[in-house]
């Protein structure tokens, strides 16, 4: 607690919003000695952001469907746009910690009912002032029955919303949620201006630092700083540049070449060569990125428990990280909760390569014949390589993959979560009600293996539900504990390695002590916490 209050002094201390006298009598309160806290203060003014320059992101994602809808918002290209022009309630902080945002201060007494205080004075982009109405209204549009929003799972739990005044919103929810605060924070609950309790889905209009200038799908998206930002110490490039750059060699010249500031997506076989310009700098975090190859559970062959387990077993994971992680990234156990994340079942026994166990689940499920795996390195670095291990270690056991390669373009409306089994990427949440809200409950729209109906996948849900409203830290756990369970053992995710974010960074930027890992690209905020050095 003490590191993170220092850091969060010397943020107000480089932002401006407090001198330098009022950080060393902080530090000493914390317990601090004078000459320590007199040099802290000295160090952290010397590293005070920067005003000005162009800031040029070259982007591993991209795709000529993407759109300025936030509930359509499915990759790293549109949840960095996102984040550049509005804000949300809540938001995950560089240090990883949940601190309002929109919201000026929140409160329930008992976890039901929660209000959400609106910081006075905030302007959209258009000139107008934000109210309670314009929450109301982006949450309905997200929450509607007809809503194709992919965070329409995440508020099936809200039955009302009102405003309470201009700047006070109330949500009702239908169960108690301890960490539903950290639920409004989802990239895809952009707030944006309402006209007549309406929003509209698709303008660039929100209230972030920096004001979009154009937009072209799966090319660019250009934005000018935004002068009247409420946020101190924030937002302080003259403009910024995303650039989408697929071709992970065509990002990796792009940022050696000084053609983009930073890139996302570092292939981790180029990490060393990157490493030796002189002029980058390799930013490497961990979190709960991992990549995954979804099944979907209601498509032939995988509405077969056997088969979906023969190939659970039949996959080389160590080897996968070596690999294709070169080390950047650690064992995957077919669920999607990281070590990082608080109820991580570190007693669940870890899958590895078991061809008997493999080739007598295959014998059980009564399959004959090719499986196809739909892959591209739109997922994730490497994905088509893994893919190839992956159907490399199942021959061993007597299982045919066909490994077939999906274009780029188009590949998450095209391929992810239509066909029945294909490689994809999760960034991961900070809490495990909000990772298995956004993928894995039975009412959210991106439940990429359609795991709903079994008896496990009925008793997971009912958990789930159980866990959001237990405010006792030791059986939350064990509810958390066996739902990874089940997952595991029942669900069509195949989650083989978690991996960490890898950018390349040019030494002319700078950014704070602390890099949020909960997305890449600083939780995509880059544009707003980073400046020029």
């Amino acid at each position: 607690m003490k590191k993170q209050f220092i850091s969060l002094q010397k943020f107000k201390l480089t932002t401006g919003q407090i001198d330098r006298r009022q950080f060393v009598m902080s530090a000493l309160a914390a317990g601090v000695v004078l000459p320590s806290a007199l040099t802290m203060a000295d160090k952290a003014m010397a590293a005070a952001p920067n005003k000005g320059g162009i800031m040029r992101y070259g982007v591993g994602h991209g795709s000529t469907t993407d759109s300025l809808d936030s509930g359509t918002f499915e990759n790293s290209m549109m949840t960095n746009t996102g984040m550049t022009f509005g804000n949300h309630l809540m938001e995950i902080g560089s240090d990883g910690q949940l601190r309002p945002e929109l919201a000026e201060s929140y409160e329930s007494s008992d976890a039901k009912t929660w209000i959400f205080n609106l910081r006075q004075g905030v302007e959209f982009h258009n000139g107008k002032t934000l109210t309670a109405e314009d929450v109301v209204a982006t949450f309905d549009y997200h929450r509607n029955e007809d809503s194709k929003s992919a965070a329409r799972g995440l508020l099936t739990a809200v039955t009302s919303i009102k405003a309470d005044g201009p700047n006070r919103v109330i949500m009702e929810l239908n169960a108690p949620n301890a960490g539903f605060p950290y639920i409004v924070s989802d990239y895809h609950l952009l707030i944006k201006p309402s006209k007549d309790g309406k929003i509209d889905s698709q303008s660039g209009i929100g209230t972030g630092g920096y004001v979009l200038q154009d937009f072209e799908p799966g090319v660019r998206a250009t934005f000018k700083r935004n002068a009247n930002y409420w946020k101190e110490g924030a937002a302080h490039f003259d403009e910024v540049e995303m650039i989408s750059l697929l071709d992970t060699a065509a990002r990796q010249s792009a940022v050696m070449n000084g053609d983009v500031d930073a890139i996302d997506r570092v292939d981790p076989k180029t990490v060393a060569l990157l490493a030796r310009v002189p002029t980058l700098e390799i930013l490497e975090i961990a979190g709960t990125l991992h990549y995954t190859m979804p099944m979907r559970v209601t498509s032939e062959p995988f509405d077969n428990l056997d088969l979906r387990l023969a190939l659970k077993h039949s996959i080389k994971r160590q080897e996968l990280v070596d690999k294709i992680l070169l080390g950047h990234g650690s064992l995957g156990n077919d669920h999607p909760i990281s070590t990082a994340n608080p109820f991580h079942a570190s007693g669940l026994p870890q899958r590895e390569f078991n061809p008997e166990l493999a080739m007598k689940h295959y014998k059980a499920s009564g399959h004959s014949g090719t499986i196809q795996l739909s892959a591209s390195d739109a997922a994730f670095a490497g994905a088509v390589d893994a893919a190839q291990l992956v159907a490399a270690s199942a021959k061993e056991v007597g299982i045919d993959i066909e490994v077939v390669r999906e274009p780029s373009d188009g590949y998450w409306s095209n391929v992810w979560n239509k066909k029945g089994w294909c490689t994809c990427y999760w960034g991961g949440r900070p809490t495990e009600d909000w990772m298995y809200s956004s993928a894995y409950v039975d009412d959210t729209e991106w439940n990429d293996t359609d795991w709903r109906s079994t008896p496990d996948a009925v008793k997971f849900n009912s958990i789930v539900k159980e866990a959001r409203a237990e405010l006792d830290v030791d059986k939350r756990r064990s509810m958390y504990e066996e739902t990874q369970r089940l997952i595991a053992d029942d669900g069509g995710a195949i989650v083989p390695m978690f991996a960490n974010h890898i950018h390349a960074v040019s030494k002319t930027i700078a950014h704070g002590d602390n890099v949020a890992g909960n997305w890449s690209s600083d939780g995509g905020k880059f544009a707003e916490r980073w400046w020029k050095a």
